[in-house]
């Protein structure tokens, strides 16, 4: 069975916060082993992947998605990354091997990969069409970008606190999340010990790393405050990509295109198929020219055009 991550809910007893605590190194783990990230690409991607995945969980229903799509203009160049409502994630990096000098207090520089640019959060919920929020990126570090996001598209006052630590191996030592949101009325003496508490997960990556377990950060984050732990989660890097989907997908292009992209093959004396490769996972998918053209039998010009 494959190994999974383990994501905390919980709630203060006094309604006052709700608080999420993630151990995501089977995530990272599962990221850098599809798409062969070197450490800064490691820690950008698996920061925004465990965020995706605590935020993923708010969402209330089955079918409902969460994307955090960030843009910038280092040479990471893009990040994605998706989560279904059960906190199950997958994303890809643009740049995989971007390589910049770690800072100068030694720690991987994320924000320089990433540079300046913008973090989009969009939730499909069901609705006609999906809610969408972009800030400007406030310091490309992707855990006080998402902080500033809440406060800014959902004007929800919230801690987020997010690290990956990479080992010499390139493999993920540790990685972990902590989301706190305040709830509306909060009691002020909570607001005050959990702005105390802050300062301690500062380096969340470094307490799992030292063995501390989800409930055992999740007593750091609300220390001193009662709460109850109402879900604990199994989640993990999952790509539903399928035949199916790349057929769709190719279906969308019409037949012109897909004929077009035949011919290029033809003239460039190549074999006449469509190789489509998943961003996520980097599976690969090949229709032969009679299978891609297989995709339009039936369908008339009119009925491409409603499309």
């Amino acid at each position: 069975m494959e190994k999974r991550s383990k994501l905390l809910r919980a709630m203060t007893k006094d309604g006052s916060a709700r608080a999420f605590v993630i151990d995501s190194r089977e995530i990272v783990n599962d990221a850098i082993k599809y798409h062969g990230t070197t450490p800064t690409a490691s820690a950008l991607l698996g920061r925004t992947l465990t965020a995706a995945s605590i935020m993923g969980s708010l969402l209330k229903d089955k079918g409902n998605s969460l994307t955090i799509n960030i843009r910038g203009d280092g040479p990471a160049g893009s990040v994605i990354a998706v989560s279904d409502y059960a906190g199950n994630v997958k994303g890809y990096i643009k740049n995989p091997i971007v390589d910049i000098p770690k800072k100068t207090n030694g720690k991987l520089d994320v924000s320089g990969a990433i540079g300046h640019g913008t973090l989009s959060v969009t939730k499909d919920i069901g609705l006609k069409e999906p809610y969408s929020g972009t800030i400007d990126l406030v310091s490309g570090e992707i855990a006080e970008d998402i902080t500033q996001y809440f406060a800014t598209s959902e004007q929800t006052p919230t801690l987020c606190a997010l690290g990956v630590l990479v080992d010499r191996d390139y493999s993920c030592l540790a990685a972990g999340g902590v989301l706190v949101s305040l709830l509306p009325m909060a009691d002020e003496d909570t607001i005050s010990k959990l702005e105390k508490n802050a300062p301690r997960l500062a380096n969340v990556s470094r307490l799992f790393a030292d063995g501390l377990t989800p409930k055992q950060v999740m007593d750091i984050a609300l220390d001193g405050i009662e709460y109850d732990v109402f879900d604990e989660l199994d989640v993990g890097y999952v790509c539903d990509c399928s035949r199916e989907r790349c057929a769709r997908a190719l279906f969308s292009l019409g037949k012109k295109e897909v004929e077009g992209i035949l011919a290029e093959c033809r003239d460039d004396g190549k074999p006449e198929e469509i190789d489509m490769e998943c961003h996520f996972c980097d599976k690969k998918y090949k229709f032969t020219a009679k299978e891609a053209l297989a995709l339009f039998d039936g369908v008339t010009g009119k009925d491409e055009e409603k499309k």
